[in-house]
């Protein structure tokens, strides 16, 4: 079992080394960087142009590895750490068949660096592998600087048909060594219009709302999937960053997610819901596959 991260220096790399090993210290499993160069085309070149594009591929190489071995030095001392390039046409596609090489059971991803400071935010490559990776993905917020930090906390996002991937928290959660909380969500609609019936009305379908989000706490409760000693919470607010942020978060948190199943192969499949929330986290994001 090996913890996969995803590395270019320029592409807010550190936020991936903070969390890849925050990730593989808490699993007390080795750590594996990676970096995905393109592949040239197979069309006719000079050999002065290939010769060229091999020297460039070398050199970025070189200084991608350099350049995480120097940080994690600094993180995480005396970590066992695998280094590895991959050239490829597609950073999504070499990831996931790498992961498949080295059996790694996560794979470490950032941020878009257009993102706010802070927030995860999908880019390119994180939208794909939301969509077709067979392994768990972790999100690092953009900048984020907790590879010191142990985990404290691992908080699972649920509904109450969701006992399955509460379950699986749970089990992370024990293997990690951290208290595991739930939490469901209740959002209301920016606009006091939105359900047609006026502010009152409005009131009325949050309070609907709200009331379901404890329902569905009760349920998981009723259904086993909660044990005694797992705290619940509810987040309630005007719109999904409102009520994520009217939940106290801890340094060192971990949300989980689960994804829906996507035919008869396990892979991760990112429903609206958890797209909303994983977008609105301002911790890391473990998403489970289906």
């Amino acid at each position: 079992m090996t913890v996969l991260v995803a590395y270019l220096p320029e592409k807010g790399g550190r936020a991936t080394l903070n969390l890849g090993g925050q990730l593989a210290r808490a699993l007390g499993v080795p750590l594996a960087v990676a970096t995905v160069l393109p592949k040239p085309w197979d069309t006719p070149s000079t050999a002065k142009a290939d010769a060229q594009f091999v020297e460039w591929s070398g050199s970025l190489a070189a200084q991608a590895e350099r350049s995480a071995r120097t940080y994690l030095d600094q993180i995480a001392p005396g970590a066992t750490v695998q280094f590895h390039v991959r050239a490829g046409r597609s950073v999504s596609a070499s990831l996931i068949d790498l992961a498949a090489d080295i059996g790694a059971a996560v794979l470490v991803l950032g941020s878009s660096p257009d993102g706010h400071l802070g927030q995860v935010t999908v880019g390119s490559t994180a939208g794909r592998l939301l969509h077709s990776s067979p392994l768990s993905v972790a999100l690092a917020p953009r900048g984020y600087r907790g590879g010191s930090l142990a985990l404290q906390r691992v908080t699972c996002a649920a509904a109450g048909e969701d006992e399955l991937v509460v379950a699986r928290a749970q089990q992370f959660a024990e293997r990690v060594g951290t208290g595991l909380r739930v939490l469901t969500l209740a959002v209301r609609s920016r606009t006091g219009w939105s359900s047609g019936f006026g502010v009152d009305g409005d009131d009325e379908v949050f309070d609907a709302w709200l009331e379901q989000a404890h329902r569905s706490v009760e349920a998981l409760r009723r259904k086993g999937a909660l044990p005694p000693d797992v705290t619940a919470v509810v987040g309630a607010g005007r719109g999904w960053r409102e009520a994520v942020d009217a939940v106290d978060w801890e340094p060192g948190e971990l949300l989980v997610v689960g994804s829906r199943p996507k035919g008869p192969v396990a892979r991760v499949f990112l429903g609206s819901r958890a797209t909303k929330i994983l977008r609105h986290s301002p911790v890391p994001v473990l998403v489970l596959p289906g």
